[in-house]
């Protein structure tokens, strides 16, 4: 959209209620821009600049609403260029409540310009802003674009990203909005603004993962949907920063060179470790399968030897034969069913959803089976039954699984007549917390640093290969992003997994 169709003495709207205040410096390739949020009595000023916009932002911005009505002032970070002027803002505005949004890295240093309002600081207050009536603003690190304490502010009604310095641009012909070609605009801002290629690419890999309509830059021209994948996918081929300079760049392409091979070794490293545990796994679903087969197995041998010695004896009749058969039936359904339990159980499944955590449990308590009274388990459940997560199901349950038999192995190897199991299931702030307890004497100290270890092992050989809690600690960690830890009790061991909450 070319410059003549916009009337820059005036504010513009760019999204819903979001609106570009800022001043069109004729000739001037370094353009800044403020932007305003108008929101009632809680409206948002987003990096307003330094004098030289002053009046004009000041009067764009009451052209839309009164001064008074602004309490936040975002700055995505500290250069004058964004926050010098915030100190005569203040003083137009003057409210007691007006609020200085910014990273606590920058609110150390943005205090120079003698700024007097308190701060927001966003790493303290989760990464968002929620205003009064429910107006949402979701913030997003990226240290060292340029600054320590730099970030973005995404707003998901209208899918709009204040990007602060990224995508800004240079531009000799100053366009309101981006072209195809801004690319060539915005290269030579971002070579020599971010510090080198991996930092700028961490920043835009967060930044990729957002459902994107409009980005509106501090400097440079606004991007619109149709051209925002393809500038992004440009960007992360961009040399910039230290980069730039030959001999830094071929030492680090060698020290990532170098660290590449090593993370491929730790991968085929991690490969190995999950053949193996594949493996153990089938050994123990064989054990697991004959350990819940024994049972019903000796119910219906002892059945089928009562049914030939009574038919030897002449003395069966029709009645017994038909109660006889209909309990070699349920046998044979559960045994079935074990068997149908264990197949989904160990099914691959590589696609994440959201899943009840409770739905998972009550699985893995399933395949256990230890509460049978013959096992002199007592397993207590203490749960909120609409917790979700999201992550693999089937895995998850593998978890518990190895958790509860790693319990059930202890009270073998301790000969332990009865053992209680504490299973609580709850919500901690924003966190879904899953922990299992037991009374089965603990772990040594000098042991329990290490039980997340691939191969440790205090079983027998024929017991175990080490391999069951470390596995858990990948999955949990690695696959899904959660914790797994484990400590002693008073009785015994307690082992928790605390993951995000998906609801």
């Amino acid at each position: 959209m070319p410059k003549p169709m916009h009337n820059f003495k005036d504010a513009i709207e760019i999204a819903d209620s979001i609106y570009w205040v800022g001043m069109y410096l004729e000739n001037d390739p370094f353009q800044c821009h403020p932007y305003f949020i108008k929101n009632g009595n809680e409206s948002i000023l987003i990096d307003p600049g330094s004098m030289i916009e002053f009046n004009e932002t000041v009067r764009k911005v009451k052209s839309i609403a009164d001064l008074k009505s602004i309490k936040y002032i975002i700055l995505h970070h500290q250069d004058p260029d964004l926050a010098a002027a915030v100190p005569e803002i203040e003083k137009l505005i003057d409210r007691d409540d007006l609020l200085i949004v910014t990273h606590s890295r920058m609110s150390l240093l943005i205090k120079h310009y003698l700024v007097s309002s308190d701060y927001y600081e966003i790493d303290k207050n989760n990464n968002e802003l929620i205003t009064s009536n429910g107006f949402k603003l979701d913030f997003h690190t990226t240290p060292y674009c340029h600054s320590p304490g730099a970030f973005v502010s995404y707003e998901p009604k209208t899918k709009t990203l204040l990007s602060g310095d990224i995508f800004g641009g240079i531009e000799e012909s100053w366009e309101f909005y981006a072209d195809e070609t801004y690319f060539e605009k915005a290269k030579q801002f971002h070579q020599e603004y971010m510090p080198s290629k991996d930092i700028f690419n961490y920043a835009l890999s967060k930044i990729e993962k957002l459902d994107i309509n409009l980005i509106a830059p501090q400097h440079g021209s606004i991007i619109q949907k149709p051209y925002i994948s393809n500038l992004i996918e440009d960007m992360k081929n961009l040399d910039c920063g230290l980069y730039i300079e030959k001999k830094y760049n071929r030492e680090l392409l060698d020290t990532i060179n170098e660290l590449q091979e090593k993370e491929r070794t730790i991968q085929e490293r991690d490969r190995l470790l999950f053949e193996q545990s594949k493996r153990a796994e089938m050994g123990e679903m064989i054990g697991n399968i004959a350990h819940q087969w024994r049972q019903p197995l000796a119910i219906v041998n002892t059945i089928l030897a009562i049914l030939k010695e009574k038919n030897s004896a002449g003395i069966l009749d029709k009645e017994e034969i038909s109660t006889r058969i209909d309990k070699m039936e349920k046998r044979v359904v559960y045994m079935s069913d074990t068997i149908e339990d264990f197949m989904d159980y160990y099914k691959p499944n590589k696609e994440k959803s959201t899943f009840s955590v409770y739905t998972a449990l009550k699985k893995a308590l399933e395949i256990t089976n230890y509460t049978k009274e013959s096992e002199k388990i007592e397993i207590k459940v203490t749960a909120d039954e609409q917790l979700c997560i999201y992550g693999l199901m089937n895995e998850f349950i593998q978890v518990i699984v190895s958790i509860l038999s790693n319990i059930y192995d202890i009270k073998e190897i301790r000969n332990i007549a009865e053992i209680k199991i504490d299973i609580v299931l709850q919500k901690e702030d924003d966190d879904v917390v899953l922990s299992i307890s037991d009374n089965a004497g603990g772990i040594d100290d000098d042991i329990l640093p290490k039980i997340f270890n691939p191969y440790f092992t205090t079983k027998h050989q024929s017991i175990g290969t080490g391999l069951g809690l470390h596995i858990a600690k990948m999955i949990i960690e690695d696959n899904m992003n959660g914790l797994l830890s484990a400590k002693n009790n008073k009785d015994g061991a307690t082992f928790t997994i605390r993951m995000k909450n998906e609801q």
